[in-house]
C-alpha cells in the first residue's frame, strides 16, 4: 500500500495571532510546532500559500470578507484586531494547501490550526471567522481538483457554520459532513461511538479528500466538553486514519476546539494525534 517518509504540516508563524482570549486558537499553531518538534516523528513543515481575497469569497459574502480584513467588522472572537485579520488568509490557506498536498500524495497532510466550523456565510461565531473548511472545499471544487469533498467534524460542538454555507451554496450533494456536535455527549456514548466510527469514515470512500477536524475539546476533563477520555480520544484518531488508509482515503486534517488550562494539556491530546497519524502513514512508524 505504500507509505511517506514525513507528514507534511503547513505552517508559518503568520498563521499566528497574540491575543487574550478564552480560547488558544490564535496563538496555538506556534505552540502545537514546538511541542510537535520534540516528538522525534519525521516532519516536512511547508509555508503554505495564503488563501486569497476571491478564494475566501467562495465560501463567505463578498461585503463580510472585505470588513472583516479591513477591521470594520468583529471578528470570531468579538474584537477587530489587525492581528488576527493577518492571521486569516494564512489559516485558511493552510488547510487549503494540506488538503491539496494530500490529494497529491494520496495518503495524508497537516494544516495545525483551528477556528473554522462556526463560521457562517456572512458571520463569524465562536473564536470561527472564516470557514476554512468550505474555503478549502468550494476552491478544490472550482479548480477541479476534487469532485467530492467530505468533512469529518470531531470537535465536541455542532458545524453549525459548516452547515449554513454547504446550504448556501447548494453543495450537499457534493460535501458529505458528519459533525459530532450534536450527537453524542456523555461518557456512557464513548463505546458505542468508537465502535461505529469506522462504518463512519468508510461512508467518505467515495470522496476524493476527507477533511478531518480533530478536536481536542471532547476531552472529559474540558470545559466545554466532557464525554472522551485522553486514550479513547488516541483511539479515536487512530481509527480515523487506520480506515482512512485502508479504504484509500486521502485525508487533511487540522486541530479544533481545546480550552483546558494549562495548554499543555490540549498540546498532549494533539500531540497523540500526530502520533496516530505517523503510525498509520509514515513508513516503519
Amino acid at each position: 500500500m505504500g507509505a511517506i517518509n514525513a507528514l507534511p504540516i503547513f505552517y508559518s508563524d503568520r498563521m499566528v495571532a497574540d491575543i487574550d482570549s478564552f480560547s488558544p486558537s490564535a496563538g496555538k499553531p506556534r505552540e502545537v510546532m514546538k511541542s510537535w518538534r520534540r516528538l522525534r516523528i519525521p516532519l516536512r513543515v511547508i509555508v503554505p500559500k495564503p488563501a486569497s481575497a476571491d478564494e475566501l469569497c467562495l465560501a463567505h459574502e463578498r461585503s463580510y470578507v472585505e470588513d472583516i480584513l479591513a477591521c470594520r467588522a468583529s471578528n470570531g472572537f468579538g474584537n477587530k484586531s489587525p492581528e488576527v485579520a493577518d492571521t486569516l488568509p494564512w489559516t485558511s490557506g493552510a488547510m487549503l494547501s494540506a488538503a491539496r498536498e494530500a490529494i497529491d500524495n494520496g495518503f495524508v497532510a497537516v494544516a495545525p490550526c483551528s477556528g473554522f466550523h462556526h463560521a457562517t456565510y456572512s458571520a463569524g461565531a465562536g473564536f470561527c471567522t472564516f470557514n476554512g473548511l468550505m474555503v478549502t472545499v468550494a476552491v478544490l471544487l472550482r479548480e477541479g481538483s476534487a469532485a467530492r469533498v467530505g468533512i469529518l467534524d470531531c470537535d465536541t460542538h455542532y458545524g453549525d457554520g459548516t452547515d449554513d454555507i454547504r446550504s448556501k451554496l447548494c453543495l450537499a450533494g457534493k460535501v458529505p459532513h458528519y459533525t459530532t456536535g450534536g450527537k453524542w455527549y456523555y461518557p456512557k456514548q464513548a463505546k458505542m461511538f468508537l465502535d461505529k466510527l469506522p462504518s463512519i469514515v468508510e461512508s467518505f470512500s467515495g470522496c476524493d479528500v476527507l477533511l478531518y477536524q480533530a478536536g481536542a475539546d471532547p476531552h472529559v476533563n474540558d470545559p466545554l466538553g466532557g464525554w472522551l477520555t485522553t486514550a479513547q480520544l488516541a483511539e479515536r484518531d487512530q481509527i480515523v486514519f487506520e480506515t482512512a488508509r485502508r479504504v484509500g482515503l486521502p485525508i487533511a486534517w487540522n486541530l479544533a476546539g481545546g480550552y483546558q488550562t494549562p495548554l499543555g494539556r490540549v498540546l498532549r491530546i494533539h500531540s497523540n494525534t500526530l502520533r496516530a497519524c505517523a503510525r498509520s502513514f509514515i513508513s516503519a512508524s
